[in-house]
């Protein structure tokens, strides 16, 4: 799934080219896609009839356009292949085209819900007083949040039993933090994944929340992390932050520091990059 790089690009060209205009129609091509709109693909297609969307939003990993003066916003979930794009209405329709949404105005251009794995969707949620849709309101700040709150991140992570990355993908503590981006502040920290939260003092929480935010405003300079065509912008271009990674995906390479070959391990279904020189294994806590 992409990260809050990814999905942050994503927002700014929706905010570009889709914000404030009006919908004609909108087409459901495939049910899986509106599978979490539990009232059905038509109830979907019929309650975005004549709407106008407004600027869209992101918290973490999570982008939703809100539709003005009607208390519900379209989630988009992207999943691991999930594209919206924005494209000319005389351009082929892709091979894995699942909803096209279609404007009122004179533009020329329709935004089109792509996904080959079929994994993600858009679905309509009432929105909270916040703004927010209903469904991901327990979802936590995210680190580029303005009103992130540093001291209850750090009090949260002195009070749980828990290690170090997990606490750093846990949705409900901080936002749109992945497996790539905590394995790379993690390097940056000098932190293994393992590191115990209730060890970090407030300094060493600190700057490992700067290197988080350090990692991920990098990665949005450059469009996000492209492994493959999978992940795109509204333009179908691809972002080029894995040629800048120190961790991830280096198993037996140099590490850029000390140049001690880096390693991976399984790790929660999926993989952690380290150096195991620069960040050091917790001592086993006798039984």
């Amino acid at each position: 799934m992409p990260e809050l790089p990814e999905v942050e690009v994503v927002r700014r060209g929706l905010a570009r080219w889709v914000a404030h205009r009006p919908v004609a129609s909108a087409e459901v091509l495939h049910p899986r896609a509106v599978r979490r709109h539990l009232a059905g693909g038509e109830d979907f297609a019929r309650r975005l009839g004549g709407v106008t969307f407004a600027t869209p939003h992101r918290r973490g990993k999570y982008l939703w356009l809100p539709v003005e003066d009607a208390g519900f916003s379209v989630l988009a979930h992207l999943g691991m292949s999930g594209q919206l794009l924005v494209k000319t209405e005389a351009a082929p329709d892709e091979k894995h085209l699942r909803i096209r949404i279609r404007f009122a105005d004179a533009l020329g251009t329709e935004l089109r819900f792509v996904d080959q794995r079929t994994f993600g969707g858009l679905s309509l949620h009432e929105n909270t007083a916040e703004g927010l849709p209903e469904v991901i309101a327990h979802i936590a700040r995210d680190p580029l949040d303005p009103d992130f709150d540093e001291e209850s991140f750090h009090t949260a992570l002195r009070r749980r039993r828990t290690t170090v990355k997990r606490a750093l993908l846990d949705q409900s503590l901080i936002s749109g933090v992945g497996n790539i981006y905590a394995d790379e502040a993690l390097w940056r920290a000098r932190l293994h994944y393992d590191r115990p939260t209730a060890t970090l003092t407030r300094p060493k929480s600190a700057e490992l929340l700067g290197h988080v935010r350090e990692v991920m405003t990098a990665a949005l300079g450059v469009g996000g992390t492209s492994f493959d065509s999978l992940y795109v912008n509204v333009n179908g271009e691809s972002g080029y932050f894995d040629r800048s990674l120190d961790a991830y995906g280096r198993e037996d390479e140099p590490c850029r520091r000390c140049g001690t070959p880096m390693r991976r391990r399984p790790w929660m279904n999926r993989s952690s990059y380290f150096c195991p020189r620069c960040q050091r294994a917790p001592r086993a806590v006798p039984a």
